[in-house]
Parts: C-alpha cells; sequence; structure tokens
C-alpha cells in the first residue's frame, strides 16, 4: 500500500469510494434534509474540489481510500467497499493524525453521526475518545442543515 496526496486523476475513485461509504454510514442516521443535499453528483464536485486536502490509499494500481484533513480536523475517512478490514483505514488514520501534527496541532478531532457504529468502534480501537454530541452545520443551497453529530478527538504526541 502507498500513501501519497491525491491528484486531480484521482477524483473519480475518490468521488465513488465516499458516495458508497456515505450511504453505507449515514442513509437512516441523518436528517433527510442531508441525504437530499448528498446527491451522487455533489460527490464528484466535492472530490474534484477538495484534492488538495486529500491523501489516497493506493493498492496495486487502484485508489483504496482516503482522508482528508484540514487543519485539526480529520473531515472524511473512506475507504473502498472491496478493502475493509485489509487495514487500509488504520493506515490512512496514522497519516490524517500526522498531517494533523505537522500542521502545528497538538489534538485532532472529527465528526461522525452515532448510528454509525461502525465507525465509531473503529476510532475508539485506534484511541479516538467520543467527547459528546453537537450540532454539525452543513451548507446547502437553501440555507444550513443541521446534523446532529459524535464529536471524536485525540491528543496526538
Amino acid at each position: 500500500m502507498t500513501l501519497r496526496p491525491a491528484t486531480s486523476a484521482d477524483a473519480d475513485a475518490v468521488a465513488k469510494i465516499w458516495y458508497h461509504g456515505w450511504q453505507d454510514g449515514h442513509l437512516g442516521n441523518v436528517p433527510d434534509a442531508l441525504v437530499r443535499l448528498r446527491t451522487r453528483d455533489s460527490f464528484w464536485t466535492r472530490a474534484a474540489e477538495r484534492v488538495a486536502d486529500t491523501t489516497v490509499a493506493v493498492l496495486g494500481d487502484a485508489v483504496a481510500g482516503f482522508v482528508m484533513v484540514v487543519g485539526d480536523e480529520v473531515e472524511q475517512v473512506y475507504v473502498s467497499s472491496d478493502h475493509r478490514g485489509s487495514g487500509v483505514a488504520g493506515a490512512l488514520l496514522v497519516e490524517a493524525e500526522r498531517l494533523v501534527r505537522a500542521g502545528g496541532h497538538s489534538r485532532a478531532w472529527l465528526a461522525v453521526v452515532p448510528g454509525n457504529a461502525r465507525a465509531r468502534r473503529f476510532y475508539e480501537r485506534c484511541g479516538w475518545v467520543d467527547e459528546g454530541e453537537f450540532d454539525n452545520q452543513v451548507a446547502g443551497p437553501d440555507g444550513v442543515v443541521s446534523a446532529p453529530c459524535l464529536r471524536y478527538a485525540k491528543p496526538l504526541v
């Protein structure tokens, strides 16, 4: 497995992983208004716009997963369904922690929906701690959608 900064050529693969992974973890766990915002096309648009924030994990010649980091926040961690359980997610999360630390932060955080039990177990196994609920404000074309989330955090040594 190779971890590297994403390029614009990776945007399609990132969007596909993000779209399918988001549905797995979020459908039935977030407000309908947020589901309406997260159209298939929205993932392709956002993946192309967020290349600079993205690190990809590559196995062979295929993108197996990705992570997006901005400041002290690990914004996205997704692995293709074909590569779940293979160690890709752990490697991506370690890289995200490194990037946050390299950005001068001593603590990282991320948001996870309460109903995404698989993700929550994974973060907890990796040393992240649930710090409680908050309303994640998601901007959309018709205003802001509030999505209940849990804030997970980890001190970086």
